[in-house]
């Protein structure tokens, strides 16, 4: 995969300005294992190229979104997408955030998470201690479905590989999967989210726990006491040794 020196600088660049803290130099993270519900590594044929792990995370993420460029391989760039919203945070976080797709305030600035649900994502990330800089944040899909429709399956199965490769580089040790969409998206399962959550899967050597999601708790803020339980359960997996 050949990529733009110019433009891989300013994907470190704009890394650095978000927060990007250190660099790790262990080689052992190259050879990440499958996950224990026996999802497959990436493979070409998924849509997205293998990648090259470069010296850091920084890089490798760089990688993978000089790869997506200014993506046509579903009908969502005909359908109104402004642009691409990659990911945003620390790429070598401990925890991940993962959303259904990007709005329309995502889509201006292509960052997740930057409307009034991301300011509240932002609190509950604050509630537990850590910095929105200290996470990583992304969705399952990277283009803006039309009126905010949810992602349709030829989209998710298109855009979903570049997620797995977000996910294998930063190597959380947590990811919370926000919503009934990602949930069901990430765990291959239509059980509904008020099942699912206060769980804990293991996903891709990480720990998974659904939730709901920032914009449903501004439609409903009694459920604001569950998705705290949630995140007590975050911070404790984090703090934990295992």
């Amino acid at each position: 995969m050949s990529i733009d020196r110019d433009q891989l600088t300013e994907h470190l660049k704009f890394a650095a300005e978000l927060g990007v803290a250190g660099v790790s130099r262990d080689a052992a993270w190259r050879t990440r294992a499958a996950d224990a519900e026996g999802e497959p590594h990436v493979r070409p044929e998924d849509g997205a190229a293998p990648v090259t792990f470069s010296r850091n995370a920084a890089e490798a993420l760089a990688s993978v979104r000089a790869h997506i460029g200014d993506c046509t391989r579903c009908k969502l760039h005909t359908l109104g997408r402004k642009q691409i919203v990659f990911g945003v945070g620390n790429p070598e976080a401990d925890l991940m955030f993962v959303g259904e797709a990007p709005g329309g305030d995502e889509d201006i600035q292509g960052i997740p998470f930057v409307g009034r649900a991301g300011q509240l994502l932002t609190k509950i990330i604050e509630a537990i201690d850590l910095e929105r800089e200290e996470v990583y944040i992304a969705n399952v899909i990277k283009c803006r479905p039309p009126q905010n429709r949810n992602p349709e399956p030829d989209e998710v199965q298109t855009c979903e590989p570049f997620l797995f490769q977000q996910i294998d580089i930063i190597k959380p040790r947590v990811i919370v999967a926000l919503g009934k969409f990602a949930a069901q998206a990430l765990l291959r399962t239509d059980a509904p989210i008020s099942r699912l959550r206060g769980r804990v899967f293991d996903y891709r050597g990480a720990k998974l726990i659904p939730t709901f999601h920032p914009a449903y708790l501004l439609r409903n803020p009694e459920s604001k006491r569950e998705v705290w339980e949630d995140m007590k359960l975050v911070r404790s997996l984090l703090k934990s040794e295992v």
